[in-house]
């Protein structure tokens, strides 16, 4: 018999004799699809009958929600969903179906063989819609990835689609199947989803073949009609797309968005989704995959660790929100002069008032996970805990502004030669709306008792006992009770300020007693009844003279009364309504008639009370919905304060400078320095060597020469570096710095294999030297580190000249190009757009020692025995 068979048999209140021996043994075998019923079919008893009819169920349910068609299928209790969900959603990619229990209709009930409850599939779990998990990173976004590619063709341009379930964010793109690695990089998708039409030709489609080898999980999905146009997707949105909106989107996006939205649709048939309206990535400064890695944005590139990232130096965040919109700022840096200077604006507003700056981040401490927070509402999912997060992050929003009024306030009063730009943390805190979530929060404050919450909180952990009733309302043992235990001593003030908080039971309430007048009302009917269970008990102890007569309750005896005396039983007989129910030596319980209906009195009224409760929580629940737009707004604006004071902390802990954008192709660096390795080197007390970069018409590739590590490719990094911090909207490591805008960044740094693709280090190389070349604009910003190094130096040096020729004549960008190859200088003497520079080495009688300063010229000797001679000390 099924461990689950067994657990229904001895949970089921309805008892039967049965012989096991005349029983099916062994499994019960899940019906076909098809199943019909047979006269020759095993006879189950009730019990298991249910069990069967609930794998049917099951069956028939993974048809519905377009599940691969398995044969086997396993599944386990929910205590154990926690211990078993990520190993089975995100360590194994599973699927899993999250199945509720249903109540049957009278009718079906009354059925021979009918069931008191039905299940159904409540929600399927994938790895990329998860909600609320607690293995969810909250530092992190958890993206769905949709591609649409049309059929028949494998080059065209692709439409991509991106959300968070999590957080409701909403992302949609056009790509052509060459920038789709970069996007996988950039994204980092949980989960992908294609059309299953593609599914039977998947070994010879590009598009697959990418995903299989940045190891991105795929689920095949059909699309469906109802949501393949953007004017049915109003039903999933926070609110219908605008016209403009929706004249924005290409029809790939718009197919790769509504595949996105039906997927959703299929995995959470039960809950209303409501995302934020899909946002268009276009106007972005494009980092390519090499880069991200080679660079360091997100992790190192030799450990992968966080520590010595970029991210981890910028990250000054104080919120779980604002620390994934500052991952989304590096990865899509803007190409929108307007914004980048609003955001700069901000930065240095709040770097050069620090106490405002300070008093911000405090505040934004005390605020909940917002967006996270108002998706739980959306989907249904949410609790009065979460009430509570999203009463505390409105004041915190209210908090802020005010703060930031009074600021501007005195503003007034400093010299008006300033250089602050207030106008920008005005403009931000204008599209903050307190009015009405402020009237939400003193609904939620008014209605939900915290300390009540903590005390249920308590004792759903174990903290509380609620099974025996004292005289008192106690849940301790009677002989530990102090001797005024009367429960007239009990007082419960009925006062507007005061909580209901804890039944005399135990059992915590979560709702204040004047959260509704029904619920004060119910409270006070409690306390009556209350007040009655006293009297009884003390009528009880003068009856049957004994002080210890304990009231109490249980699922299986009902109500009923508990002596304890020497001769328990010889009392109980003075009682002529008393029923013994069982008796010892010196205990007996026994059933009175006069508690009986006095306890099913109370449990109507305690049920009355959870029911009010239950109905106060979802009115309350309901006004967050309808206010979800102008709370998502509200935390937006929170988010960017964070990551502002973010920026403006690494400025002043690091002495960074405001850069100047402006449209040019030009670039003026001064005292640059590499973000990473000049924190590295502070934390071990070295000093970091800054260099200028200066990029115009008349050089606009710098041909760069030099010792082994004497900090070329440092140097190549930190511009890169510099010019994405700058187009973030953040200061950069300088003392100055005046950037044209990028469009592109291109990387060929590092050296690295791909053996599953059968690619060798010279390959790669080849490969991502080939990207650049072919996709830099006049725009785009360069760095290119020993190209042609893995071959021979005749191969070698063509290799470098062409790349070098390419770059100056036909991509005509800025770029950086260091090499060992010095015989390229003499090849490039006549481009006329060519800078040459150099680091070098200190010799003299006691060694030698680096000279890290770029000085103009070429460096012929590349002193590799001496770090040879290094490496073996």
């Amino acid at each position: 018999m099924s461990g689950i068979a067994e657990e229904l048999l001895l949970k089921t209140s309805a008892m039967a004799t049965l012989n096991l021996d005349d029983l099916p043994q062994g499994l019960i075998v899940r019906p076909k699809d098809d199943h019909n019923d047979r006269d020759d079919a095993p006879e189950y008893p009730t019990v298991l009958r249910g069990v069967q009819h609930n794998m049917r169920n099951a069956a028939s349910s993974r048809i519905r929600m377009g599940l691969i068609m398995i044969e086997e299928v396993s599944g386990f209790q929910y205590q154990y969903l926690v211990k078993y969900l990520r190993i089975l959603v995100m360590d194994l990619k599973k699927h899993v179906a999250i199945s509720e229990e249903y109540p049957n209709a009278p009718a079906d009930r009354a059925k021979p063989g009918g069931l008191n409850f039905d299940r159904k599939v409540e929600r399927i779990v994938t790895a990329g819609t998860l909600i609320d998990e607690d293995f969810l990173d909250p530092d992190k976004n958890n993206y769905l990835l949709s591609i649409h590619l049309s059929h028949g063709q494998e080059t065209e341009k692709l439409g991509i689609a991106w959300l968070d379930l999590s957080s409701s964010s909403f992302f949609v793109q056009s790509i052509d199947t060459a920038s789709l690695p970069s996007a996988l990089a950039r994204i980092s998708p949980s989960e992908v989803v294609l059309d299953s039409v593609f599914e039977r030709n998947s070994p010879e489609n590009p598009v697959i073949s990418i995903l299989k080898e940045n190891r991105c999980g795929i689920t095949w999905h059909k699309p469906s009609e109802s949501v393949a146009s953007s004017s049915d997707w109003s039903g999933l949105l926070e609110r219908p797309l605008t016209e403009d909106e929706v004249k924005k989107l290409s029809p790939e996006e718009e197919a790769a968005a509504g595949l996105a939205l039906h997927y959703i649709q299929d995995r959470l048939p039960k809950s209303d989704v409501k995302l934020q309206p899909p946002i268009r990535q276009s106007e972005y400064l494009s980092v390519d995959r090499y880069s991200i890695n080679a660079l360091e944005i997100k992790s190192t590139l030799r450990d992968g660790l966080f520590k010595g990232s970029l991210l981890h130096v910028l990250r000054k965040t104080v919120t779980r929100s604002g620390s994934r919109l500052l991952t989304n700022r590096l990865l899509w840096p803007s190409l929108t002069l307007p914004v980048i200077d609003d955001r700069l604006n901000l930065v240095e507003t709040f770097l050069q008032d620090a106490p405002l700056r300070h008093s911000i981040q405090q505040l934004l401490k005390r605020a909940f996970d917002a967006s996270r927070l108002l998706t739980k509402f959306s989907l249904g999912r949410a609790d009065a805990d979460d009430l509570l997060g999203l009463s505390k992050t409105i004041g915190v929003t209210g908090d802020v502004v005010l703060r930031i009024k009074e600021s501007q306030e005195s503003e007034d009063e400093l010299d008006k030669g300033t250089k602050r730009d207030v106008n920008a943390v005005s403009r931000l805190i204008r599209r903050i709306d307190t009015k009405i979530p402020k009237a939400l929060a003193s609904h939620i404050a008014a209605a939900i008792d915290e300390d009540g919450l903590s005390e249920k909180q308590f004792a759903e952990t174990g903290g509380t006992d609620t099974g025996v009733f004292h005289e008192n309302g106690s849940t301790s043992d009677p002989a530990s009770s102090k001797t005024k235990s009367d429960f007239t001593s009990f007082e419960i003030d009925n006062g507007g300020s005061t909580y209901a908080r804890i039944d005399p039971s135990g059992e915590p309430w979560i709702m204040r007693r004047r959260a509704s007048s029904n619920l004060n009302r119910l409270h006070k009917s409690l306390d009556q009844l209350w007040a009655e269970q006293g009297s009884l008990i003390k009528d009880l102890q003068q009856k049957l003279g004994a002080p210890t007569v304990i009231l109490k309750m249980t699922p299986g005896m009902g109500h009923f009364c508990h002596l304890k005396h020497k001769t328990p039983v010889r009392l109980i007989d003075k009682l002529t309504e008393a029923r013994l129910v069982s008796s010892s030596k010196s205990t007996a319980s026994f059933h009175y008639p006069a508690w009986s209906q006095l306890g099913e009195r109370m449990e109507i009224v305690r049920m009355g009370i959870r029911a009010e409760e239950q109905n106060i929580f979802a009115r309350l629940c309901q006004e967050v919905s309808k206010q979800l737009n102008t709370l998502r707004r509200n935390a937006a604006v929170l988010d960017e304060l964070d990551v502002a004071c973010s920026y403006a902390t690494v400025a002043s802990e690091r002495n960074w400078v405001r850069p100047i954008l402006n449209n040019g192709t030009a670039q003026t660096i001064l005292g640059g320095r590499h973000p990473m390795v000049d924190l590295g080197l502070e934390e071990k007390g070295v000093g970091f060597t800054a260099n200028d970069c200066r990029m115009d018409s008349k050089e606009k590739l710098l041909f760069i020469t030099g010792p082994n590590m004497a900090g070329k490719s440092t140097y190549l990094r930190q511009n890169a570096l510099i010019t994405i911090l700058a187009q973030t909207g953040s200061f950069v490591p300088a003392m100055y710095a005046e950037l044209g805008l990028v469009d592109k960044v291109f990387s060929r740094v590092g050296s690295a294999d791909n053996l599953s693709r059968d690619q060798s280090t010279f390959m790669v190389e080849m490969l991502e030297s080939a990207e650049i070349l072919k996709n830099a604009t006049e725009r785009s910003f360069v760095i290119m580190d020993e190209v042609g190094r893995g071959t021979t130096p005749e191969d070698g040096i063509a290799l470098g000249f062409a790349s070098l020729d390419h770059l100056a004549r036909i991509n005509k960008c800025r770029a950086l190009f260091a090499t060992h190859f010095h015989v390229l200088a003499d090849m490039t003497k006549g481009f006329g757009n060519v800078g040459y520079y150099c680091t070098d080495v200190l010799e003299d009688r006691t060694g030698f020692s680096y000279i890290h300063r770029l000085r103009p010229g070429v460096n012929r000797r590349s002193h590799a025995l001496k770090v040879a001679e290094l490496a073996g000390e």
